[in-house]
């Protein structure tokens, strides 16, 4: 989270909702500096209302509350992007943002699927038969739609090889999940590599990991 103080010194600032998976914009509210420290205390949203002239609680009604997962502050210092885990949809209509735009689908969804489906124990569950099979069975199995890429590819149908991606995507996840390793991990090694790269110009830093 940001350890600079948002400037207050015009009154209320705008405070715009993210989710933190998707990145999907979710909601635009406004705060003073009592709910935004309020925000900082409880680890979820508050806001002030402008037409009840009153602090509120995100949720505080439908109990889907936002939880923050970080705090950024704009170059000016008087709007806040928050990146949230909400509990339920929301926008007061049902809907999952204010906003009205689809929903983006992540690779952080797709652990998040693996991760229910363990959770579940559903015997007839694939996920559950891999990881009870254990990893022989899973990197055979990655190893298998590895290849269906290969052919995919080589055959230049371009709609098998969007599926087949899809297939090496998921048993990559479950290989992960198998052995412990986060996407998030995963991503932090990218994120290391890809500012390693450099986008200074004029400047070129080792790119030899890719």
């Amino acid at each position: 989270m940001s350890n600079e103080t948002p400037d207050f010194s015009k009154g209320l600032i705008p405070a715009i909702l993210q989710h933190h998976q998707t990145g999907q914009v979710l909601m635009l509210g406004y705060m003073n500096q009592e709910a935004y420290e309020l925000t900082l205390q409880d680890k979820v949203c508050w806001f002030y209302s402008r037409s009840k002239d009153r602090l509120w609680k995100k949720g505080e009604s439908s109990k889907h509350y936002q939880h923050v997962i970080d705090i950024k502050l704009d170059c000016d210092q008087d709007t806040v992007l928050i990146q949230v885990d909400p509990d339920g949809p929301t926008c007061h209509t049902g809907s999952q943002s204010c906003f009205n735009t689809p929903t983006p689908y992540s690779l952080s969804e797709l652990e998040a699927t693996i991760q229910e489906s363990v959770q579940s124990g559903n015997p007839n569950s694939y996920t559950n038969y891999l990881l009870t099979e254990g990893i022989e069975k899973i990197t055979k199995k990655y190893g298998e739609e590895s290849f269906e890429v290969v052919i995919a590819a080589m055959k230049q149908d371009n709609v098998e090889l969007a599926n087949e991606v899809a297939d090496v995507l998921y048993h990559l996840f479950v290989l992960l999940h198998n052995r412990g390793v986060a996407y998030e991990d995963v991503i932090a090694v990218l994120s290391e590599r890809h500012h390693k790269k450099g986008n200074f110009k004029g400047e070129r830093k080792d790119i030899n990991h890719w």
